[in-house]
């Protein structure tokens, strides 16, 4: 049995970071809607009464900024658009059905949970969820498990009454020992409680703090214990293996654990810039390492495979981009 701690974190979707994920994706999902052909990679940063987005489209259509921004930012800001043409060179790999970049990406599936993720980020994910219907605010929570026993959990909500937040914490944690089907053993579970542990605060978002597309790449994938090929997906269209590619591989990762009935699954695709085929394609089962095949894993093959040319991100960025049942790269064969 392992024994060890698991930690995993999850923020809400007014977290400056994520507003930053959040407009790069909206950004991208609107030229989509108009130009599925569309290609994107959008950075933004924001905070303190400003947001400055830039990067590099390939598009016949132009996207007004300003609206979107405002709709998920919700107050008024200072918005410099920095956003400039693809580069000739990168365009001309990609338009032959090469990579847009060479990349590493990790897909990962384990038998733990329902949702095929570990225990640890899908409690941090559902305690945040839940406390964001409370409180559509900035936030962040962080749990602990060991044994899938839960051991500690940390809930900081902006506009959360200390003495509301715990009793909504507690609350979600009783019920989460009573009918998660992971913790049918540790009904008794006595977690350390760290609610708003600075205070309570009501600054939040880029009033209080700077964000920055890509900084949440840990929440993004499966937690600080799986690694990742440190690329960042917002902003990005699918002829970013970054993103396609990572999105390819934990469909792979599923497929796999389902096929052999596996307790965990990972999978490593590496791409050259330019070229269509994987310099590595590789699944590990339980272990035991054997090479990927039955798949088209060239950029093209994926995103007509995966139908990555809808407009479906801001909704990734928002909640979550793997686990959810309704994802193309989460069903079965």
């Amino acid at each position: 049995m392992n024994t060890s701690f698991k930690t995993a974190e999850f923020v809400s979707p007014q977290h400056p970071d994520k507003l930053c994920d959040r407009i790069a994706d909206a950004l991208l999902d609107e030229y989509l809607r108009h130009d599925p052909s569309a290609r994107t990679a959008i950075e933004v940063m924001g905070g303190h009464g400003r947001v400055f987005i830039t990067g590099e489209v390939k598009s016949q259509v132009t996207v007004d900024i300003e609206p979107i921004v405002r709709r998920i930012v919700g107050e008024e800001l200072e918005i410099v658009n920095n956003l400039a043409a693809q580069s000739p060179e990168i365009a001309a790999g990609v338009d032959t059905g090469g990579a847009g970049d060479q990349g590493i990406m990790i897909g990962y599936a384990t038998s733990e949970t329902p949702e095929l993720l570990p225990l640890e980020l899908v409690l941090a994910r559902d305690l945040s969820q839940f406390l964001y219907k409370l409180w559509p605010h900035d936030g962040k929570t962080q749990v602990t498990v060991k044994n899938a026993e839960l051991v500690a959990i940390v809930a900081s909500f902006q506009h959360a009454a200390h003495n509301d937040l715990e009793l909504a914490v507690k609350d979600w944690a009783k019920k989460q020992q009573y009918a998660n089907p992971c913790f049918v053993k540790y009904r008794n579970s006595n977690p350390q409680l760290h609610i708003n542990p600075a205070g309570d605060w009501h600054i939040g978002g880029f009033e209080a703090d700077a964000g920055l597309t890509g900084r949440k790449l840990i929440v993004d994938n499966y937690g600080p214990q799986i690694p990742i090929g440190g690329g960042a997906y917002s902003g990005k269209d699918s002829s970013k293996v970054d993103r396609s590619a990572a999105y390819m591989a934990r469909k792979i990762a599923v497929d796999y654990l389902r096929q052999f009935q596996a307790h965990t699954v990972l999978v490593r695709l590496a791409y050259a810039i330019g070229h269509s085929q994987p310099v590595e394609a590789t699944v590990i089962i339980d272990g035991i390492e054997k090479r990927i095949e039955g798949y088209d894993l060239s950029p093209h093959g994926i995103i007509d495979f995966l139908r990555l040319k809808r407009s479906i991100y801001e909704d990734l960025a928002t909640h979550g981009h793997y686990g959810r049942p309704h994802i193309a790269w989460e069903t079965p064969l």
